[in-house]
């Protein structure tokens, strides 16, 4: 996408507000990056109107308003906005996964849990006090989204939380690939968006690897399990490829560290012999079922499996992919920046990072002019024109 088509796209439309972006601590480089683009966009875009009231501060060195989280000795804390927001169309980022930021605690040094991300997210909120004239969260990672349906006597923190932060003024939530989406029923009223970054995972494989056939007959793409079936339909589609799905067969009659143990994964799917593996899924955890899923498929004797996830937590650590990789299981990871990597995993050789702050800006700068972000969600033209590129370029290589 080109800035030329950004311009066309947004300056038929007056801006909400003035923009500000507040990236708490834990989401502070990619709320940098996001700035970049925006202050590089506007200072480059024409318009015949920039000089009017209605777009007073619309080009600024930067957008990013100060804010903080200071913490008193017993681990409370508070929220203080150090600059006016009143008026201000307002995006806050917040990474609730990033575990790597530490506050003291009555002489011991605490990692921050996504409790504490989202308790800061909501004193950034009460510091605004109602004086912004809109107010969207860009949570990329969805806090709580693995808690979003009740089974049994439990709680259902997703929706709770939604509903607090809509309770507070929210009035707009962004988030990508939530592990249901359907838990946006909880606040029916207000905009709730969850995006999927496909394109940028297809254009993190394109990009690395170089001697890709992209048919039915070369490719195959896999989710490993029936609840990320979705995803792994559209990159099929997308991609004109067939699509395989593994089932988790598991003993109910015992639970292991809070969940039913894995007996055996089964596959549903056509022939895999020979065929390039996508393996699709919304978050790497420990990372043991998708690995399994790997194995399975080399079992199957499929040739190379290139993982997508679009959150890499690896609670575990990282030894055990790097075993599958030396072993030759898997090929290549894609995951995103949208939550904290740590310097580890951006060193490995198995490691593809797609980077996201460019088409956060694009969405920042389209609703700031209260624009349609339609094309922003579906990105089927710019993959299909990535992938007739991609065609030509190796076909001028051999």
């Amino acid at each position: 996408m080109t800035t030329k088509r950004e311009e066309k796209r947004n300056l038929e439309t007056i801006p909400v507000g003035s923009l500000g972006i507040i990236p708490l601590e834990g989401c502070r480089s990619l709320g940098e990056k996001v700035d970049y683009y925006l202050v590089k966009w506007r200072t480059e875009r024409e318009s015949e109107h920039k000089e009017s009231l209605a777009f007073a501060g619309y080009q600024r060195n930067s957008y990013i308003l100060g804010a903080k989280v200071p913490r008193f000795g017993s681990g409370e804390a508070k929220g203080v906005i150090l600059e006016s927001v009143r008026g201000t169309d307002l995006y806050l980022l917040v990474d609730v996964a990033n575990y790597s930021l530490t506050y003291p605690l009555s002489g011991y040094e605490n990692h921050m849990s996504p409790d504490d991300h989202f308790q800061d997210l909501k004193r950034i909120i009460a510091a605004v006090g109602g004086k912004a004239r809109r107010i969207t969260v860009i949570m990329p990672f969805l806090y709580e989204s693995r808690q979003h349906k009740r089974t049994s006597r439990e709680s259902l923190d997703c929706a709770i939380a939604l509903q607090e932060l809509v309770a507070m003024g929210v009035d707009n939530i962004i988030t990508f690939d939530a592990h249901d989406p359907r838990v946006q029923n909880a606040i029916p009223l207000h905009g709730f968006e969850t995006v999927q970054p496909a394109y940028q995972f297809i254009k993190g494989l394109l990009r690395n690897v170089n001697d890709l056939q992209i048919d039915s007959d070369h490719m195959m793409v896999i989710s490993p399990d029936e609840g990320g079936m979705r995803r792994a339909i559209y990159i099929a589609n997308v991609l004109g490829l067939d699509m395989g799905m593994f089932y988790k067969r598991r003993d109910y009659t015992q639970i292991v560290n809070g969940k039913n143990p894995i007996v055996a994964h089964e596959f549903l799917g056509t022939d895999v012999e020979g065929k390039d593996m996508i393996i699709i899924d919304d978050m790497i955890s420990s990372g043991d079922s998708m690995l399994d899923v790997a194995t399975e498929l080399k079992k199957r004797k499929a040739g190379r499996i290139f993982v997508f996830s679009t959150f890499g937590l690896f609670t575990n650590g990282l030894a055990k992919f790097d075993t599958a990789y030396e072993s030759g299981i898997i090929t290549k990871v894609l995951t995103t920046n949208l939550i904290y990597q740590t310097p580890e995993l951006l060193s490995k050789p198995y490691y593809i990072n797609c980077d996201l702050s460019k088409y956060i800006a694009y969405l920042i700068d389209t609703l700031n002019h209260d624009s349609s972000i339609s094309d922003l969600l579906n990105p089927n033209d710019r993959i299909q024109a990535l992938l007739a590129k991609y065609k030509v370029d190796r076909q001028t290589v051999s």
